[in-house]
């Protein structure tokens, strides 16, 4: 150990009659510690909450939408086919007809969006055939309905029961629910219904036409390359959105609060280093006279001034460990145990969702931590650095 690290070592643990600086180092270590496991926690569940609304709004958005600017006709959709199929991310296809309908149960009505799909195809492209808890979405070939869990609770509905249908031409159809889905996106959940491909179509007055091909990729981040090249082969007369297009303004925003929050957290952090220039300098004016004993002894400057920096490192570095350390544990049992939990109709999600990221989220954090600390030690170490020997002596 170098000669400048063990004398702050000493000068931190002190066991005499400077025991007030060790408890203000400890005060100092604590307020980085609280700092950083806050900064790490929100982090997490930032990301969590990202992560969380990704997957659940690819499980009900297709990778690519296409649509036209007028009904797609069957010979229409057959040539879409072949040539997005040209294109080797392109895994699944999937055809839909898209309309809004009022739902009606006894003296109540609700607007909903009425999306037909082949089941076959569909469940290949979104995972509606996975949301599904009660009832079977290949019910859907007979002519029946699947609807959320939350539209059935607004209405008492039931598997079985039967709902009648309102559409802008007029028409009553009366299906009966064959399923009921759990998608976990409570605007999903309530707003949406499902039908076959056949029953939509006479629904809303669009026969042996779709009005949007889904497509699901190999990787959903390279929607926005393939869409390109998508738009390339189909020309001008199609609409195609990625699913982030079709939600960009939702991540931006979660994008900007968690980067809002970093800031603000930072911030907080900035509040207890100063604890560490106090501790710093406070210890400078107490060790006035060793300074000037190692100076007299031939200590040069430029060690003084590691002496008090390690010092600064080391209270910013026990914190960082431990505020990591506790920010860790926190988010894992947040994590595990999931006892917060969050209204759904707010949230979109009923809990809430931890994501720990070594990177960038933990490993900037500790960056950052330590930057602030080493800025934090200039000051004090210089102005120790500066003193004279004959000076620190003068009074003793």
């Amino acid at each position: 150990m170098k000669t400048e690290l063990m004398i702050s070592w000493r000068y931190l643990v002190t066991k005499r009659k400077e025991k007030f600086i060790s408890l203000i180092s400890i005060i100092s270590i604590l307020g980085i510690a609280i700092g950083v496991m806050a900064l790490i926690v929100v982090l997490a569940v930032m990301t969590g909450f990202d992560k969380d609304l990704h997957d659940k709004i690819i499980g009900n958005y297709a990778h690519i939408n296409i649509s036209g600017y007028k009904a797609i006709d069957n010979s229409e959709y057959e040539n879409i086919v072949k040539k997005i199929s040209e294109n080797p991310h392109v895994k699944n296809i999937s055809p839909y007809v898209q309309g809004q309908v009022l739902v009606k149960d006894a003296n109540r009505y609700f607007a909903v969006g009425l999306r037909g799909i082949d089941p076959l195809k569909e469940a290949n492209v979104t995972k509606i055939k996975q949301y599904i808890t009660l009832g079977s979405i290949d019910g859907l070939s007979q002519g029946g309905i699947v609807i959320g869990k939350e539209l059935a609770a607004y209405f008492g509905l039931e598997l079985n029961s039967e709902v009648t249908l309102y559409s802008p031409l007029g028409k009553q159809p009366k299906l009966k629910v064959v399923g009921i889905f759990n998608s976990g996106m409570y605007d999903y959940d309530l707003n949406l219904v499902f039908t076959n491909l056949k029953t939509a179509q006479d629904i809303l007055g669009l026969p042996n036409q779709i009005s949007a091909v889904a497509i699901k990729l190999d990787n959903s981040d390279l929607a926005s390359k393939v869409r390109k090249d998508l738009a390339l082969r189909l020309g001008f007369n199609y609409n195609l959105k990625t699913w982030e297009e079709a939600n960009q303004n939702f991540f931006a925003a979660l994008k900007l609060e968690k980067l809002t929050m970093f800031i603000i957290l930072t911030l907080i952090i900035l509040v207890a280093y100063f604890n560490i220039i106090s501790t710093v300098i406070v210890l400078v004016v107490d060790k006035t006279k060793d300074i000037g004993i190692l100076k007299a002894l031939g200590m040069t400057s430029s060690s003084i001034k590691k002496v008090f920096t390690y010092q600064g490192i080391i209270i910013g570095a026990l914190g960082t460990c431990l505020g990591g350390f506790g920010g860790f544990i926190l988010c894992t049992l947040l994590k595990r145990y999931q006892f917060i939990k969050l209204p759904q109709d707010i949230y979109y999600i009923d809990r809430l969702p931890v994501a720990i990221e070594l990177w960038p989220d933990i490993i900037l954090i500790v960056i950052a931590a330590m930057a602030i600390v080493l800025i934090s030690t200039i000051y004090p170490a210089a102005k120790a650095a500066q003193l004279k020997p004959v000076e620190a002596l003068r009074y003793e």
